[in-house]
């Protein structure tokens, strides 16, 4: 195919442009104590939000912003062992999408694209202080859409 045909005026384009962190914190605050007991039992208290933004015509920044806090459930005070705080994003290029699209491709699409990365971010900031890589669970974006759009509707 030649690149005429690749780009006609109105095929759809949907693209990352470009990945970034917005913010990001680490928090170890019982160490060096916390890696003295033997055979903690980590529990995790996981916030996830997604957010978006209009950039221009064509471009959007899409943010997954997630908190982890895991604690030592085998401790009497559920002892904290670390905690994580990462706000990551990513710039997309959303052009010749019909308008009844985009807030899904926003909602469903480019989180899909993202999250590995930001799994990959959180798992690695954990090893780097001191503990198991910490692997978030795949999250199913198209079931949040479906929910919100539900929740939409009921009210």
């Amino acid at each position: 195919m030649t690149e005429e045909k690749l780009e006609q005026p109105n095929t759809p384009v949907f693209r990352m442009q470009k990945i970034y962190i917005k913010d990001l914190s680490f928090e170890n605050p019982n160490a060096p104590q916390i890696f003295l007991p033997q055979g903690q039992e980590p529990k995790v208290d996981f916030n996830l939000q997604l957010g978006n933004k209009n950039i221009d015509d064509d471009h959007y920044e899409v943010t997954i912003s997630i908190t982890a806090k895991v604690l030592d459930q085998k401790a009497d005070d559920n002892t904290t062992m670390f905690v994580v705080e990462l706000e990551h994003a990513a710039i997309f290029l959303l052009k010749n999408i019909p308008e009844e699209h985009i807030q899904r491709v926003l909602a469903v699409d480019c989180p899909l694209m993202l999250f590995p990365f930001t799994r990959q971010i959180a798992s690695q900031l954990s090893v780097d202080g001191g503990f198991m890589p910490f692997l978030m669970d795949p999250i199913n974006f198209v079931a949040l859409y479906e929910k919100a759009q539900q929740h939409k509707k009921d009210a």
